[in-house]
């Protein structure tokens, strides 16, 4: 299961440099809306680049669940992580190991994600109209009064700033981030990516 993961990866080089800092994941934009939206054929070409112990996941939005299956078949992706309104059945349906996304507000329903059939739960800051890659910040004090009933990925305004203080509180099973490490959409800073995967790193170790 996903540790650290850089997503709205669009190019190799960023790739390689994610990789070579120590990151376990790397997500792929299937939506066409995303400023780090890509192709399958830029995806395939990077992920046949990437050493096998590295995940490489996709990220769909409300995208039929054949386009996903073929895109998971033809990229050569592990893992869909779904941030739109995907509905339990759906999950269970793809075929594919997933990744569900929450994008928190205000109370979450305990029984109505306890239905979901996934292997994590992405915790994302509710941005209206936007499924993701905002840098807006999740309320850590919500994330503490749920009872998740699957292991959660830590998304949303992380840096190599809060990292270290997000999984020492909450103690997330990973930790994702994009925007938290860019030089604009799209392309990453190499160096707050390393700095990233390393003050992630000591927290996980340090956090037990």
């Amino acid at each position: 299961m996903v540790r650290i993961k850089i997503c709205g990866t669009t190019n190799l080089d960023d790739a390689l440099a994610a990789v070579e800092a120590g990151a376990d994941a790397l997500g792929f934009v299937f939506y066409r809306e995303s400023p780090r939206a890509v192709s399958r054929k830029t995806a395939a070409a990077i992920i046949a680049r990437l050493p096998e112990s590295v995940t490489a996941i996709g990220v769909f939005v409300d995208e039929d669940r054949t386009v996903v299956r073929e895109t998971m078949n033809e990229c050569g992706l592990g893992i869909a992580q779904l941030h739109g309104a995907e509905s339990p059945a759906y999950c269970a349906n793809l075929g594919h190991s997933v990744i569900k996304a929450i994008h928190l507000r205000n109370l979450i329903d305990e029984q109505a994600i306890a239905e979901y059939p996934v292997g994590a739960f992405l915790l994302d800051a509710f941005v209206a109209g936007v499924p993701g890659g905002t840098g807006t910040r999740v309320d850590w004090d919500l994330v503490r009064t749920v009872r998740w009933p699957r292991p959660i990925i830590l998304a949303g305004g992380l840096t190599p700033e809060n990292v270290g203080e997000a999984i020492r509180r909450l103690r997330p099973h990973g930790v994702d981030v994009s925007t938290g490490v860019e030089l604009g959409p799209g392309k990453k800073d190499h160096a707050k990516v390393k700095a990233f995967v390393a003050a992630a790193r000591e927290a996980f170790v340090t956090a037990g």
